[in-house]
């Protein structure tokens, strides 16, 4: 779940991987590696990500739907 949301996010908000990579500071593959899948996140980043599309940890992890 947290993959589609990070894309949906990010989509909404019309910013690229990268605008997004540069936001957080960590490499626009992370992101691509967020977004289909392949990687997962430290709860420090959890955070931000969270503060950035200002929605909460839970939605982030797909426990809410809102």
């Amino acid at each position: 779940m947290f993959d589609k949301r990070i894309k949906d996010l990010r989509i909404e908000k019309n910013i690229t991987q990268k605008q997004l990579a540069n936001a957080l500071n960590v490499d626009e593959s992370t992101v691509r590696k967020w977004e289909i899948g392949k990687s997962e996140t430290s709860f420090s980043m959890l955070i931000k990500l969270a503060d950035f599309f200002d929605v909460s940890i839970d939605y982030l992890l797909g426990r809410k739907d809102y």
